[in-house]
């Protein structure tokens, strides 16, 4: 990252260390528990046949053909058509909530970049197509690409150092996935987390629909609370926030509301078979993302829980 607090770049080095210790079967079942239901020519699938060929390291045990292993006196792994997808959408909110801060001092931009960067992770070593969206009150862009996870972070960064003094328009980025023609690809939305209460359930069920859908929220610090970053400022008008208001009182408060509507937001998403990943730092995004990942796919021994 060209500029970031140390918080954010030290997790960025996590994830790219991780991205080139994943292997492709790790990869594979990290994201296949969220892919579409059409075909493509990635191999390792459960589906049609498609060759026989020598086992590898990289192999999962469970591939093996133990009937042409025999006949071949080697290990023989079955290829097959695979049911998934091969894009997908990384969104990202660039508006001016994004300036927000967490309480480690990370802006909400910096760590819905790092979880961005942790899909890219996985997805560049599976070869997927990586469309990045970015989207404000004003414009949406989006940009295909392929190349590894350095391709995608040059590309981010780069939207990353042009700032966020844009007006926000969360509503876009649903819109623009709904016309999404390649139904089944992944769709990942990241923001802060504010922003998602305007969105309509209506919204997150047309999504949901044709695709496997993630929604990234960052929580922002509690501006009701006396942090050791000092004054707090409003993210969207830089105004302060003012003395008589701090307080343990209103900042309860504040955290119950934020508490129920993100738990209101879960169980949309739930009751549609979409996934909420929410943190206020980097290392907390990339620890909720591993577990959640962990349970869904039933990973085990693969080392991702002690490097995150």
């Amino acid at each position: 990252m060209s500029s970031s607090t140390t918080g954010a770049a030290a997790v960025r080095r996590k994830i790219e260390s991780l991205s080139t210790m994943l292997n492709l079967p790790t990869a594979r079942r990290a994201l296949g528990l969220m892919e579409g239901e059409h075909r493509t020519a990635r191999r390792g699938g459960d589906d049609d046949p498609m060759s026989i060929r020598d086992y590898t390291a990289e192999d999962e045990s469970r591939l093996i053909d133990w009937k042409a292993s025999a006949r071949n006196g080697r290990p023989m792994v079955l290829e097959r058509e695979h049911l998934s997808t091969s894009r997908i959408y990384l969104m990202l909110n660039v508006g001016v909530s994004m300036n927000g801060t967490c309480e480690n001092g990370e802006t909400a931009g910096e760590v819905a970049a790092n979880a961005l960067c942790t899909f890219a992770a996985l997805s560049a070593r599976r070869h997927d197509e990586i469309h990045l969206v970015f989207a404000d009150g004003v414009t949406i862009a989006s940009k295909p690409f392929r190349g590894g996870l350095g391709t995608f972070e040059r590309e981010l960064d780069g939207r990353l150092d042009q700032g966020f003094t844009g007006s926000d328009n969360i509503a876009a980025l649903f819109d623009y996935a709904k016309t999404l023609n390649d139904h089944g690809s992944i769709v990942v939305i990241a923001t802060e987390e504010h922003e998602l209460d305007s969105v309509e359930p209506t919204a997150i069920r047309r999504v949901a629909a044709d695709h496997p859908l993630v929604v990234v929220s960052v929580s922002t610090l509690n501006p009701f609370r006396r942090h050791h970053l000092g004054a707090v400022t409003d993210g969207s008008s830089g105004r302060r926030v003012p003395a008589f208001l701090i307080n343990e009182q209103s900042a309860t408060a504040h955290d119950a509301h934020r508490e129920y509507l993100a738990r209101r937001l879960e169980g949309e998403l739930k009751r549609n078979g979409a996934r909420l990943i929410r943190a206020g730092s980097s290392q907390a995004m990339l620890s909720s993302f591993v577990t959640t990942l962990s349970k869904a796919s039933n990973w085990g021994g693969t080392g991702l829980e002690r490097n995150a």
